[in-house]
């Protein structure tokens, strides 16, 4: 992995993101750098529990959406496609001219296809079986949407599907970075795409007690770290990277917006939904995240939190944040203030949120909070502006139900 100034490990070399903030890098960066929830009511949710959600505006697979048939994927799907052409184009890369075999797709998701998979059981349930798609299996099966973007990428190296639930993003991008550093591949396209805005979806979270009921102001619903948190606002989207060994990209003269410096993963072992409150696996994963970054705790500078918005995990973070760094403490954000929770794309799109934090030297704010927790410790939180901050190296923590942690650790490029 890499250190300052070398020229090993992994480059971010490519980012594609679809967001509630907007289609593409340059709008979710200047969306979450305003510091703006994007919380709005949700028609598809009116008469449940919860009826606002973070979409992402304006998105039309027909023009998004590479290939000729974009209406046969998943939303989901879509959003991989599209997220992944701005990676590529970004990087420089061109897969009608690259070697297939040598290019690798991980991708992660929480729920696979799952808004196909409820829309062909109603039509099941309400008309018959002569109703149900011929392409429902293709567009909901978990690891299709990984299989369509090996096929629009004509990637036949590894292509693999990670299941950690809000943490498959960002393992996605450790396993990426496993294949790179043994030599499997020469290049990985790896992220996280999710699109669970959808009625099942809505009101089991909000049975569970995880959603805010926030109706009132709903932009102001996801509030990590304040006081008044009452539950995650849904979100959907893509986040995909391009990673390849640094000495690579210096030999094609590449653009490198990070490196990929260290990983992570654990697992709580504690609870089937709720973190470990002395946060033993987030603990771990850390630990692991900087031994393979070849660095110390004194190195962070900043650290992306999962910061959900909810009560136990804003609370478990916080303390162990405290308990590693106390008044050292690096600076933290949460950009699920501004895009909500989405899900298995969360660790990817934080991922990439963290290597232009630090391309721009910038910490986005976290939306939403007014009042500190009087039940945890104090956080070097970045509220209402981004904050210019000089940054050698910064965590991008992510956790999911089953305990699933996974912690990425990257450096400026330079």
């Amino acid at each position: 992995m890499s250190g300052p100034g070398d020229d090993t490990g992994l480059a971010v070399t490519g980012i594609g993101l679809v967001t509630p903030a907007g289609s593409g890098t340059a709008a979710t960066w200047q969306g979450v750098c305003a510091g703006r929830g994007t919380a709005t009511p949700d028609p598809e949710l009116a008469g449940l529990p919860v009826t606002f959600s973070c979409r992402v505006p304006d998105f039309d697979p027909r023009t998004q959406v590479p290939g000729p048939r974009p209406w046969q994927h998943d939303r989901a799907t879509q959003f991989a496609l599209a997220a992944a052409h701005e990676a590529v184009t970004d990087a420089g890369l061109d897969p009608t001219t690259w070697d297939g075999a040598r290019v690798a797709v991980i991708l992660g998701s929480a729920a696979g296809g799952i808004g196909t998979y409820e829309q062909q059981l109603h039509k099941l349930a309400d008309t018959g079986p002569r109703a149900v798609s011929p392409l429902t299996l293709p567009a909901f099966l978990p690891n299709m949407a990984a299989g369509q973007l090996a096929i629009a990428l004509g990637a036949r190296g590894p292509v693999l599907h990670t299941a950690t639930a809000c943490a498959s993003g960002a393992t996605a991008l450790a396993l990426a970075a496993l294949l790179l550093s043994s030599h499997t591949c020469d290049i990985a396209v790896a992220g996280g795409a999710d699109a669970m805005i959808t009625p099942l979806c809505a009101t089991a979270f909000a049975r569970m007690g995880a959603l805010s009921r926030r109706h009132d102001a709903p932009a102001h619903a996801s509030r990590p770290f304040d006081a008044d948190r009452d539950g995650f606002v849904l979100g959907e989207g893509a986040g995909i990277l391009v990673l390849e060994r640094a000495t690579d990209a210096t030999a094609r003269r590449a653009p490198v917006q990070a490196h990929l410096a260290g990983h992570g993963i654990s697992a709580d072992a504690h609870h089937p939904v709720a973190p470990d409150p002395e946060g033993r696996g987030l603990l771990q994963a850390t630990r692991e995240a900087l031994r393979t970054a070849g660095a110390t705790p004194t190195e962070i500078d900043h650290i992306n939190a999962h910061g959900t918005s909810t009560p136990l995990n804003d609370r478990t973070e916080a303390t162990l944040v405290d308990r590693q760094f106390g008044a050292t403490a690096p600076s933290v954000t949460s950009t699920k203030g501004v895009l909500g929770h989405t899900m298995g794309a969360a660790g990817a799109i934080e991922a990439a949120l963290t290597a232009l934090t630090l391309k721009h030297q910038l910490v986005p704010p976290t939306a939403n909070f007014h009042h500190p927790d009087p039940d945890a410790p104090t956080l070097n939180l970045v509220t209402d502006h981004a904050r210019p901050q000089p940054l050698r190296l910064a965590l991008s923590n992510s956790l999911g139900f089953g305990g699933h942690t996974t912690v990425l650790a990257f450096r400026p490029a330079g």
